[in-house]
């Protein structure tokens, strides 16, 4: 029984994974470049998981081919459309964070945000 629900749901399985994994490395990790990894993993987790629940076996993107109109014949494209605009945007903050991130390191020479953190007190900001 475990092992059939198990096995029915593993896409669901490895994004609530990835997500943690993710989420772990955006926490530890005291590394700039390191975070937004984490962070663009977390992002991929829940376009897995997104993907995974708009799918339906047996059905088809929906579009008409051969006259056939019937609704239950085609998969909800919203989910999917949801992904692609989460890509897009998952990109441009990522561009952003690490385009903040190469500032950052030009201004104190370090990725590391503890170092970072302690010099921004010692300037008094």
């Amino acid at each position: 029984m475990f092992e059939a629900n198990f096995l029915l749901n593993i896409g669901e399985e490895v994004a609530m994974l990835l997500f943690g994994i993710g989420f772990a490395n955006l926490l530890f990790q005291k590394n700039l470049i390191k975070k937004i990894i984490g962070l663009n993993i977390m992002d991929t987790a829940i376009y897995l998981f997104l993907a995974e629940k708009g799918y339906i076996t047996g059905r088809v993107a929906p579009i008409v081919v051969d006259g056939i109109q019937d609704v239950e014949k085609y998969i909800n494209p919203i989910p999917s459309g949801l992904v692609l605009t989460g890509i897009v945007v998952s990109v441009s903050v990522t561009a952003l964070m690490l385009s903040l991130t190469v500032r950052l390191y030009q201004r104190y020479q370090t990725l590391d945000l503890d170092e970072i953190s302690e010099r921004l007190r010692k300037e008094g900001l």
